[in-house]
Parts: C-alpha cells; structure tokens; sequence
C-alpha cells in the first residue's frame, strides 16, 4: 500500500462535483471513512474530467440513507446508497470484504449472483476490477490511496487485471467489455494475461442478461470512443457475443462495415460537438444488413417493402438473433427510420413534400447517406433530397414524375391513330 500527498498528484476539489465534495465532508464529520473510488480518481489523475463520481466507505448502506434525506437504496446484486442533487446522483459504496458473513451468492461457474459482504478498504481495493480503477482519493489530507499498483499502471497506460484473471472473468464476464471500453477510452495497452483471460471468458457472455448487455453497449458506442471500441471488440472476439447476426455478415460485405465504421465516427464526432445521439439510430445501422437480407427474402416471395421490413425487423429483434435488449421507446424510431429508405428511394408512392414532413424524416435521410458506403448505387437518390432540403420538394417530384406520353385514340372504332403509330 502506498500514499500519495497533495504534492504527489494532480488532482484538486476544484475540479471535483460540489455534490460529491458533500457526501465526502458529511460521511467524515458522522466519523465514517469516506473516498472518491473508481474511474473518477483515474480520470482526474489522467487531467481528464469524470462525469461520474463514485465514493466508497466503511458506513453500510442504512448508515449511508440516515446521514442523508435525499438518499435511497438501490441494487439486490451489490446494495448502493444513491445520494440525489437535483438531476446529479453520488453513488455510494460501502467497503466490500471477503468473508462469510453476509449476503453472497455465487454460481457452480463462478459468476456472481449477489455481493452483499462489507469488509475494510484493504478487501475493497481487492474486490474491484483493474488496478487503474483501485485508487482512492481522501479530503482528509487530500491524499491518494494505492492498495494494488494503480499508480504505476496509469503511468505506463496499461490496463491490468486486480488479482487472477480465471477467477475475476468467471466472477462477472461483463468485465471482458469493460476491459475493451476502457482500453479504448484510456487508449491503454491490455496486460497480457488480462488479455488472455479476455479471450478465453468472452463466451461466458452469452448468459449475462440482455438488458445488462444493453447498458454496455451504450456504454461502449455512446460515450465518445465507439469507432475504437468496436475495433476492440472485434479484435478480442467480443463483438459476436453481442451482434451476432451483425458479426456474421462483417466478413462478407467489406460495404457494410464501412457503413459501420462511418457511423461509430459520426457518432463520436457528435459526442464531441455536444449534439444529441440516440440509440434508435445507432441500432438502425448495426442491425441494417441482417434486417435487410431476411426483408429482401419476403420481397422475392411478393410482400410489400413496408411489410417486408417489418418481417425483417421482428426477425432481426427476435431474442434468438438478439443478444441485447432494446427498448420499444428505441425500436419504434428504429423501425421508422427503416421504413423511410424504400419511400426515399422511390419505391413506394409518397410525394417529397409528404416525405420530408415525417418526424423522422431527417434521422432517415441520414442513414441514406451512411447507406451509400455499402450501396454506391444509391448516391444519385442521397444528392436528390440533400437538394430538395436546399430548394424545396419540387426537385424530386420533377423528377419522380416525368411526363408521359399520352396516347389519343379515334372516336370511332379501329386501332391507335397516326400519330400515335408514329410515336
């Protein structure tokens, strides 16, 4: 163990949340230990800026809510005290320990059920997951704690397991995603048998929840670092366990993770320009091509476009192709968005100018253009109605519908006139 003075690290209140600062002075002066724990201490070392900050401490959770009228208790898996501030929430942790007494469930594989043990700060550091997140910050002589060579891993960028990685993985295999998120945020190198353990426990995903799966992807894509998560996803065989209809296709058309790709950048971009993101889009591009391919197979048996995308997307949301939950507040804007290509494209009759007054007409619009990366052909469509946004809706409808011919017949009786057997 070792500790870091005021003169050792980087890190000042200033650049610490007030409501944080809060629950740290009251939890001390009620004669409790009380730490900033977690990613908050590993980004303020890194110059960074959390937007979370978790704390830790020796006050269990019904000492925790006491101290605090606008607190509640959450969780059966871990039980949390979450401290409300307005829209802001301090969550708080008591000391987890590795004894007997308490509330501990565990799996034949490992996996853990529930958690519920309290111990000292010395077990805690024990019990999180890598060392880079096992630091501890104290206002009580503004010092950093070190109880498992934390320090010198973020000083190095690498990310290393706490303890041995056959034992860790099994306990919650979630941490093989939280490995490749943060070695994408961190830009961080994975410690070698950290990365082994990645490989080897990855499959144990499959039985993990979907609605937790869905909680980590919008951690991985939604955060800032999408492009580069999804790279280590895929390099350590991750991605699979939660797109795998998705992951079969990356293989065969170089297109459609082009089309990815661009996504996850945009997306990122966004992040950075302060822009909202939702996941309804980003699932419509990650799900696009399995969709696409089961609605093409109801085409060729006659079904409509519109109600061939629907087959295609309740095939493609069907648990047994679906590895992580997706909301219906996600998956209506999502089937929206699928059911605007065929009307932009041309292949249903919409006029433009009812078109582009769908509520989702602008979301649509922009997965036509990501969709030109995986359907070149589709260009001209995408620089159409990038003009009827600068010139009005009149620009398509000139060009959906030409003039024809028409054809005048006789009066009387007989066959086409001269004319028209000229024309």
């Amino acid at each position: 163990m070792k500790i870091y003075s005021r003169d050792q690290h980087p890190i000042s209140r200033r650049n610490i949340s007030e409501s944080a600062l809060k629950v740290l002075y009251r939890l001390n002066s009620c004669g409790y230990e009380a730490y900033l724990v977690g990613g908050g201490v590993r980004d303020l070392l890194l110059g960074g800026k959390p937007k979370d900050f978790d704390i830790a401490t020796n006050a269990t959770p019904e000492q925790v809510r006491e101290a605090f009228r606008n607190c509640r208790l959450i969780g059966r898996r871990f039980r949390l005290a979450h401290v409300r501030f307005g829209r802001e929430v301090i969550e708080v942790a008591t000391f987890r320990g590795h004894g007997d007494d308490g509330d501990r469930s565990v799996e034949d594989g490992g996996r853990l059920l529930r958690d519920n043990i309290y111990g000292d700060i010395e077990e805690d550091a024990l019990r999180r997951d890598f060392t880079v997140n096992g630091l501890y910050y104290s206002i009580d002589g503004f010092t950093v704690r070190d109880e498992v060579g934390g320090m010198a891993d973020l000083e190095s960028r690498t990310l290393r397991m706490i303890g041995d990685p056959d034992e860790r993985f099994p306990e919650d295999p979630v941490r093989c995603l939280r490995a490749a998120r943060f070695a994408a945020k961190l830009d961080f190198e994975i410690e070698s048998k950290t990365a082994d353990g990645i490989r080897q426990y990855g499959q144990l995903l499959d039985d993990i929840p979907s609605a937790r799966l869905f909680d980590e992807v919008l951690k991985l894509f939604l955060s800032g670092h999408a492009e580069r998560s999804y790279l280590k996803l895929r390099e350590f065989g991750l991605f699979k366990y939660l797109f795998p209809s998705t992951d079969k296709l990356l293989e065969s058309d170089e297109g459609f993770e082009k089309m990815l790709r661009a996504c996850f950048k945009n997306t990122d971009q966004r992040i950075e320009q302060d822009l909202p993101v939702t996941p309804a889009f980003l699932y419509a591009v990650l799900l696009w091509a399995p969709m696409k391919r089961h609605a093409d197979r109801q085409l060729e048996r006659g079904m409509s476009p519109h109600d061939a995308i629907h087959h295609g997307a309740d095939w493609v949301l069907n648990p047994a192709n679906m590895r992580t939950a997706l909301p219906r507040r996600f998956s209506t804007p999502m089937r929206e968005i699928w059911l605007l290509q065929p009307r932009l494209e041309g292949k249903t009759r919409a006029s433009a100018k009812r078109i582009m007054s769908h509520p989702r007409f602008r979301a649509g619009y922009d997965f036509l253009l990501i969709r030109v990366l995986q359907e070149p052909l589709l260009e001209p469509v995408a620089e159409r109605w990038t003009e009827a946004q600068e010139q009005g809706p009149e620009v398509i409808s000139r060009m959906q519908h030409k003039p024809r011919k028409r054809r005048r017949r006789r009066r009387g009786r007989g066959g086409p006139d001269k004319a028209a057997e000229a024309g």
